[in-house]
């Protein structure tokens, strides 16, 4: 019962959290469908600059996702073994490399959407009106990527409750400020008419700084005593020497490699689908956005998954993390088997809440069997990613999304060859086809994920952690 417990404290606030981010989307997405267009371009021009500026951003901060991943685990890891003095060591060295990253990436941010736009292909209107939005936006990077090494940290300190209210901190601000900038506001003799498009950008800016300044009073009213009462210059200079060092960027760079992999597949669906024409493109990409409802709710148990199993790791508790593993399972299952009844039963009105079109709702429903049979294999490929970021099995983490980015494109490469000797002309039909194959790869990544995982858990998990413990001492 306590396991079971300590999931749900870790894992309901995370999951609290992870529902917003939808919202704020939508209502970016909202603010440039209500600007005045008039004397610029059309509102659909507008979307799509911000839909393209904010991809944008995911490819680039995809790459950051170490500074949460990595600093979860070892703090995890440490929280275990009671050493907080490790445990402050490790957030100074993440923000620090956090805000190395970012100056980097303001110093480059030109040559990164010259880059870009090379691979991206959209029009004019909406190339300028993205980088306008990402030019702005850019400035808010030592922030996002410091918040990603708090956020992890806050994890591994098995506190869920503080980056839920800093996401929130930020999603709320981020709503509020760039309605205001962009649209303005008028109460009263005050009235302000805002600075159009590019107040959604800088909304966003505002919105992550205030996420950090929360996140730092948190840290000082929560943390100083217990954990930074005697963490200074001496102790934050020699959280970058000494094996730790080596340990936090060997595991990084693990990460890294394994976000790499995650672009690729996100990158290859996008442009694979796109081949086919618009229809089966909008089709794709609403049915990538329903699969990944369910992230939503087991990323949550995945967090906690990360917490526990480093905690107990960290404590040398092996028979706690066997039924910390057991239990996170049987949560993330549970979402998985609810997922597939809500596919299989309300596939339909999922659909109409995404779009009114009739034709993309009828051609979705055509792929809706491959929503049905997601859930399960997504939901125990996420679980194991907590678990094993927990452990700071890096390698096995960073193999199994190798071997998954090569099943994905040799599946479908494979399944697109089959198809072409059975129907050598290219048709509507067989577009329809290569897209179920295409969903095929998307399945078979997952599979490969869960299947290499749960090959490597007795080893990685039960085993390696435990001997380097008992080697050690």
């Amino acid at each position: 019962m306590g396991v079971n417990r300590n999931i749900l404290n870790l894992a309901v606030p995370s999951i609290l959290a992870n529902i917003t981010v939808p919202i704020v989307g939508m209502a970016d997405i909202a603010v440039a469908g209500h600007l005045d267009s008039a004397d610029l371009v059309s509102s659909a021009t507008l979307i799509g600059g911000v839909a393209i500026g904010t991809m944008l951003f995911d490819l680039l901060y995809w790459n950051f996702g170490f500074l949460r991943v990595g600093t979860g685990g070892l703090t995890a890891q440490a929280y275990g073994r009671g050493d907080m003095t490790e445990s402050a060591r490790i957030l100074g060295r993440a923000a620090s490399i956090a805000l190395l990253c970012s100056a980097i990436l303001i110093a480059v941010q030109w040559l990164f959407v010259k880059a870009a736009f090379l691979v991206v292909d959209c029009s004019p209107e909406v190339r300028n009106l993205a980088s306008e939005y990402f030019f702005v936006r850019i400035w808010a990077s030592p922030a996002t990527l410091t918040l990603m090494a708090f956020k992890g940290w806050f994890i591994g300190m098995q506190d869920s409750i503080s980056p839920m209210i800093t996401d929130l901190t930020v999603n709320i601000v981020n709503i509020a400020a760039s309605i205001v900038l962009a649209l303005g506001l008028s109460v009263g003799d005050f009235d302000y008419q805002g600075i159009g498009f590019t107040g959604i950008a800088a909304g966003t800016v505002i919105a992550q700084y205030s996420g950090l300044l929360c996140a730092l009073i948190i840290m000082a009213v929560k943390y100083r005593a217990g954990v930074f009462s005697s963490f200074g210059v001496r102790e934050f200079i020699s959280s970058f020497k000494g094996t730790e060092m080596k340990r936090f960027f060997v595991l990084n760079t693990d990460l890294f490699i394994r976000s790499l992999c995650f672009i690729g597949i996100y990158i290859g669906f996008t442009t694979f689908s796109a081949h086919y024409g618009d229809l089966l493109l909008a089709s794709s990409t609403i049915l990538m956005k329903i699969m990944m409802l369910f992230s939503y709710f087991t990323d949550g148990f995945a967090y906690a998954g990360e917490a526990l199993a480093g905690r107990y790791i960290g404590a040398g508790d092996r028979d706690t993390l066997i039924r910390v593993v057991r239990s996170i399972f049987i949560w993330s299952m549970g979402i998985g088997v609810a997922f597939m009844f809500v596919y299989a039963v309300a596939g339909q009105p999922v659909l109409r809440v995404m779009t009114s079109d009739y034709s993309v709702i009828d051609m979705s429903l055509r792929y809706m069997p491959w929503m049905v049979l997601m859930p399960v294999v997504g939901c125990a490929a996420f679980a194991w990613d907590g678990i094993y970021i927990g452990a700071t099995a890096s390698k096995p983490i960073r193999n199994t999304m190798i071997l998954a980015a090569a099943g994905f494109f040799l599946s479908y490469f494979i399944g697109l060859g089959v198809l072409k000797l059975i129907r050598p002309e290219e048709d509507g039909t067989s577009s329809v086809l290569a897209v179920h194959i295409l969903l095929a790869a998307y399945f078979v990544h997952l599979a490969i994920r869960t299947v290499y995982l749960s090959l490597r858990y007795r080893k990685h998990i039960l085993t390696v952690p435990f001997k380097s413990q008992t080697t050690a001492i």
